[in-house]
């Protein structure tokens, strides 16, 4: 009898808790990191260039098929070159930031897009990577998102109070001898390496929702940057396991499922009364 168990589980393959298990652990994971960077994806208004990564993604992931290495190393080396023309178009100022943007955001979708129909032995799920697929990673990914996720946040606190700096008043950090443009640079390769990790939980079409919904909705809770870091990677956790519940309670798409309970997290801080909110945030 135990044999015929075993026989059938390895048929079946892993019970369903191993799945959903690997699910919530790398969601909370990518949940902490994406709390912190999100605030400054707020703060600086750049919530469409997030979008362009995300759409450079699928160049990243046609290239990792192509050169038979990982998908996420594509998406990080597409994503980096992305950021390096993005600064290097600043430079010149000859074209504004939304046009720079929306033309390497389209022209990378578009690419990758090319680069997948030449491949006519790959059968690509692309709903798979539009909309995210929780339920399928892997401990390998898990390990990329806590090891990514990790450095990311290291870095980040390293240049915390210069990009800060530059937040609040560009002009005045330049004087006090901030290197704006490496700080910049920096912060853009964190949201790439972010974007990367975040691929397979929640998809291209609704990475940047993960990065500003909670940072979003922790802005009206907090008095002070620090706190408002925290809050969002804390409203970021409660939305991934309010997701992943909702998804085994009625069979809805995981991501979608975590983006949506943020959006009603969202809603539900925008409309406390000011008395509340202000005692939260002292």
């Amino acid at each position: 009898m135990k044999t015929l168990t075993t026989k059938s589980q390895d048929i079946m393959g892993p019970p369903m808790d191993d799945f959903v298990g690997r699910a919530l652990v790398a969601g909370l994971g990518l949940a902490l990191v994406a709390g912190p960077l999100g605030c400054f994806v707020v703060w600086r208004r750049m919530a469409y260039f997030g979008a362009t990564l995300a759409h450079a993604a699928l160049l990243g992931i046609a290239l990792g098929f192509l050169f038979d290495v990982s998908p996420t190393l594509g998406i990080i080396f597409v994503c980096t070159a992305v950021s390096f023309a993005l600064v290097g178009f600043q430079r010149q100022k000859k074209l504004s930031d939304d046009t720079v943007l929306g033309i390497l955001a389209h022209g990378a979708l578009a690419a990758g897009l090319i680069v997948i129909s030449f491949m006519e032995q790959l059968r690509v799920d692309l709903l798979g990577y539009l909309f995210g697929d929780i339920l399928a990673v892997t401990t390998i990914d898990i390990v990329w998102i806590y090891g990514c996720g990790a450095v990311s946040l290291v870095v980040l606190a390293l240049i915390w109070r210069p990009l800060l700096s530059m937040t609040v008043n560009e002009d005045m950090a330049r004087v006090e001898g901030v290197p704006i443009t490496r700080v910049r640079l920096v912060f853009m390769l964190l949201i790439a390496v972010v974007i990367a990790v975040a691929m397979k939980i929640v998809g291209i079409l609704l990475i940047v929702s993960v990065l500003i919904i909670p940072s979003a909705a922790a802005r009206r809770l907090s008095a002070s940057p620090e706190q408002m870091a925290v809050f969002a990677a804390m409203i970021g956790c409660v939305a991934v396991a309010g997701g992943m519940a909702s998804s085994m309670t009625w069979d809805t798409p995981a991501g979608p499922s975590i983006v949506t309970v943020a959006a009603l997290v969202f809603f539900m801080v925008m409309f406390l009364p000011a008395r509340t909110v202000r005692r939260s945030g002292r």
